[in-house]
């Protein structure tokens, strides 16, 4: 009889762990979902790994909150030490794989931005502004997120019909060198200059190589815009 309460208890325990397996599951997956709650059209959603670390690094945040509160309901410390030890590694690995965009190469970024650039579009588009001067402004935003989506879809199709320009290595960029720490270990401030036109504008067809058919032009106006 002591021996079935054993056995009985035991599978309760282990049944708790379950579902609490589940449960920081369901959480991430929907709080992944949920971050394309906001993009302005459905066309606009791509995969986004960051988007995925964000979510995955706020699961690891649940187990830690949920399993200080449930302390109590789990027997065994060891197992609960682990748990919290893992969830605090596994935190600070998708955190910084979110912050570096180690994982994030050309496609993904743009697959990334799309989203991003959609909800700018949205919040743009919908805000009870009054002010003139804050409309004008958000009308600049939508102006220029719809027109970088269209070069950002046009250049997923070219890149995934007929590959990637240049020899592989990152291209110089006046941004990064602005995360590059300098010798007093803070990190490059230097003076804000304005790059808008190298990537917007005229100068974006020469971006999309050369090929027999005609490259599609930008959209000027556009559902958007009304």
């Amino acid at each position: 009889m002591k021996s079935y309460e054993t056995s009985s208890q035991h599978q309760r325990h282990q049944g708790r762990w379950s579902t609490f397996a589940a449960m920081i599951a369901t959480s991430i997956v929907t709080m992944f979902v949920l971050k394309y709650s906001n993009v302005y059209e459905t066309g606009h959603v791509w995969f986004s790994q960051t988007r995925m670390w964000m979510a995955l690094m706020m699961g690891m945040a649940m187990i830690i909150i949920m399993l200080g509160f449930m302390w109590g309901m789990y027997r065994r410390l060891a197992t609960k030490v682990l748990v919290m030890c893992a969830a605090a590694a596994g935190f600070l690995i998708f955190l910084f794989l979110a912050r570096s965009q180690t994982t994030v190469d050309d496609q993904a970024f743009m697959k990334a931005m799309i989203p991003h650039n959609s909800i700018a579009v949205l919040t743009s588009r919908r805000a009870e502004i009054s002010d003139p001067r804050v409309r004008e402004l958000a009308d600049a935003i939508i102006e220029a997120q719809v027109k970088e989506i269209a070069q950002m879809e046009l250049l997923l199709e070219d890149i995934e019909t007929n590959g990637k320009l240049g020899d592989g290595a990152p291209p110089a960029s006046p941004y990064r060198s602005l995360d590059a720490p300098t010798a007093g270990g803070s990190r490059s401030r230097g003076r804000k200059k304005d790059h808008a036109g190298n990537a917007r504008g005229t100068g974006f067809p020469a971006m999309i190589r050369s090929r027999s058919s005609p490259v599609p032009s930008l959209p000027s106006t556009g559902p958007y815009q009304s």
